[in-house]
């Protein structure tokens, strides 16, 4: 009895470590994006890059508009069972809107590259960066995740998707949503929500309200309750790691390994109970 208490206070003490570990780097992070702001960077001749104006400002409205008029009419309503065809209809029209954005800003005459940092940072820097911010926000998801059971009774934070994934009876259904799940998505979701909505609302009301409302804006996207504080935090260090390191190659290393792990255990349930 008194092994098993002791076993549970340290496994309790080692869960508030990692907490605080997480953040204690993700509070330097945002000290040095603070730093950096108050510094000036040194004069140059070279004119500056076009960044995002108006016009950019009013597709980002538009957008996140059409996204709000999906939350709501997903709420209130049963969860549809996901299947494969809507799975890749619902990844086609994310491309679209990516391809319509990157085309819109190239036909604006601003550079994509300079503005998203993809040639800032090499990808095995990205991905080596992604590990270990990743391993950092890990124990603040998991207490996010935490809360939400508790608050509400234990419910379900699975999304649709994990369900099609577990209920998939052939190896090209589970090919199919590896793909989507760890290349597909994190392109695409990285670069509307992060660059573009992100980097619109930054420009015009700074960082702070850029992240928390980009933060909120993709967590309720997933119009998915029970992982919407998890989905926050995520969403939180994604901007964050992408802001600090100015390449948004980081928030999708970061975010394509996410959703890796998601999958290796539910390939591996056992890896869960351990």
């Amino acid at each position: 009895m008194f092994a098993g208490a002791f076993s549970s206070a340290l496994g309790n003490i080692l869960i508030v470590l990692l907490v605080l570990a997480g953040l204690a780097v993700y509070l330097t992070l945002v000290r040095q994006i603070s730093a950096r702001k108050s510094t000036p960077g040194l004069a140059t001749d070279a004119p500056p890059p076009k960044t995002f104006g108006l016009p950019e400002a009013f597709l980002a409205a538009a957008l996140t508009l059409f996204l709000f008029l999906n939350i709501r009419a997903a709420v209130g309503h049963t969860p549809i069972q996901l299947n494969d065809r809507d799975l890749v209809a619902n990844f086609l029209f994310t491309l679209f809107v990516v391809f319509f954005i990157a085309a819109f800003l190239k036909l604006r005459g601003i550079d994509v590259d300079a503005q998203a940092g993809f040639s800032r940072a090499s990808m095995k820097r990205a991905v080596s960066i992604g590990v270990i911010l990743l391993l950092a926000a890990w124990p603040l998801i998991a207490l996010a995740e935490g809360i939400t059971q508790t608050l509400l009774g234990g419910g379900s934070s699975k999304q649709e998707i994990v369900d099609l994934f577990n209920s998939s009876r052939t190896i090209q259904q589970r090919v199919m949503i590896i793909v989507l799940a760890v290349v597909i998505a994190p392109i695409s979701e990285e670069f509307i929500f992060r660059f573009f909505l992100y980097g619109v609302v930054r420009r015009y009301l700074g960082i702070v309200v850029g992240l928390v409302f980009n933060a909120l804006l993709f967590a309720a996207a997933h119009t998915h309750l029970p992982s919407a504080a998890p989905l926050f935090v995520l969403g939180c260090c994604f901007t964050l790691a992408y802001e600090w390191s100015g390449s948004i190659l980081v928030s999708m290393a970061m975010h394509s390994l996410f959703n890796s792990t998601q999958l290796v255990f539910l390939a591996f349930p056992e890896l869960v109970q351990q």
